[in-house]
């Protein structure tokens, strides 16, 4: 009976049966994914080391990495043609004149302001302004009336086909890249691919400067200057004035701060709605895989079987540690009802209403209901004592019940 289950002595502590993994079962389970997260991160490190070190000084004059430019910065040199290297867009519109070649790096790496500004300096001060590689967002303000083709050029090396003296003495070159169309008056368009030029020459519209657009930034590497007409086509165009301004576009210039106030959705790259379409795809197809039937539950014996009197048991010591009459007093009263509700036709839901299930009970019994109602639904006992007679008196009741 539940009194002796309250007053029952402790017993000796029971060995314990967790089956929770210890730790060289966790190591065995996780130690593969473990190692394939190692992976890789030792390939992504690697993957970095490696771009960051072909990459480092591309088109930089004082570089003699492969995709550098010092090969190209000395053969000037040689030629009596000087090479200043300027990060700041307004040192490189101060500089430019007409004695003097302003080369472009990356042109598409200035902001929309900063290209109006060097457009305004160099379009009417008589320099050459060479633009490597600009594509759209840059090539119809450094160039007005120069577009860019969506599709670039699958040809590297091409070869001249146009009337510019300085594409007709280096012959072939690897000029293959981005192609532009224009409408400007006395343009020399040079090295078509599918008949549209990857090199533009557009005079200036007053003076002798004027505007050359390279279609890729190969004729200008280390590694491929001594290829084809390379070295040849560079020097004529860099070469025609005696000194050349080299223009690297850095973050840290003053001037691509002062861009206005960008929204969230402009810092947003291009492609972000193709690769959100991706991710819901992926997720979709997650969820879809997931969600697969499993087949029917298959039964597995339990490696411990408990016994329904050690839990009872092990409930009544956490309550007599906790001094939780009023609960134990709860659950017993609580049973006690739900027992006797069907015996005395009361339904289920109603067991534990005083008011359906006294006057059953009273009725059954022939007695008063007060007594009845502090029995099953008066307060919790003061001490041990009161809760085991109160245990007595409810199996008292429940026997008195079932009697016939």
């Amino acid at each position: 009976m539940t009194s002796e289950t309250t007053t029952a002595p402790p017993t000796a502590p029971q060995p314990s049966t967790s089956a929770s993994p210890t730790a060289r079962q966790v190591w065995t389970r996780s130690r593969g994914i473990l190692l394939a997260l190692v992976i890789l991160l030792l390939a992504a490190v690697a993957i970095a080391v490696v771009r960051s070190g072909t990459q480092h000084g591309s088109l930089d004059p004082r570089s003699a990495d492969p995709y550098g430019s010092r090969a190209v910065a000395e053969l000037l040199a040689d030629r009596g043609v000087t090479t200043r290297v300027v990060t700041d867009l307004a040192e490189a519109g101060t500089a430019a004149g007409p004695d003097t070649t302003l080369l472009v790096a990356r042109p598409d790496l200035l902001t929309d302001r900063q290209q109006d500004r060097l457009h305004t300096a160099f379009g009417n001060s008589g320099a050459r302004a060479v633009l490597v590689a600009p594509g759209a967002p840059s090539v119809g303000t450094l160039a007005p009336g120069v577009d860019a083709a969506p599709v670039p050029s699958d040809d590297s090396a091409l070869a001249p086909a146009c009337a510019l003296p300085a594409a007709r003495r280096a012959g072939t070159a690897d000029t293959g890249g981005l192609r532009y169309t224009t409408d400007a008056p006395a343009a020399d368009s040079c090295y078509p691919s599918e008949g549209l030029p990857t090199l533009l020459r557009i005079p200036a519209a007053e003076g002798n400067g004027d505007t050359v657009v390279l279609g890729a930034p190969d004729i200008l590497q280390n590694n491929r200057l001594d290829e084809q007409g390379n070295a040849s086509l560079a020097l004529q165009l860099l070469g025609s004035r005696p000194h050349v301004v080299w223009y690297l576009p850095s973050l840290s210039d003053d001037s691509a701060a002062d861009a206005g106030e960008r929204g969230f959705l402009d810092l947003v790259p291009s492609g972000w709605l193709w690769g959100t379409l991706q991710l819901f795809i992926a997720a979709l197809l997650a969820a879809l895989w997931r969600a697969r039937r499993l087949g029917p539950l298959v039964p597995e014996r339990l490696p411990v079987a408990i016994r329904a009197s050690e839990t009872v048991e092990g409930r009544a010591r956490l309550y007599r540690k906790a001094d939780a009459r009023d609960r134990a007093a709860g659950a017993l009263r609580s049973t006690t009802r739900t027992r006797l509700a069907p015996l005395l036709g009361v339904s289920p839901a109603q067991a534990h209403a005083p008011e359906a299930l006294l006057p059953a009970l009273s009725a059954r019994l022939r007695r008063e209901g007060q007594p009845l109602h502090a029995l099953l639904f008066g307060p919790p006992p003061r001490d041990d004592a009161a809760l085991i007679a109160l245990t007595d008196q409810l199996d008292a009741l429940e026997r008195e019940v079932r009697r016939p």
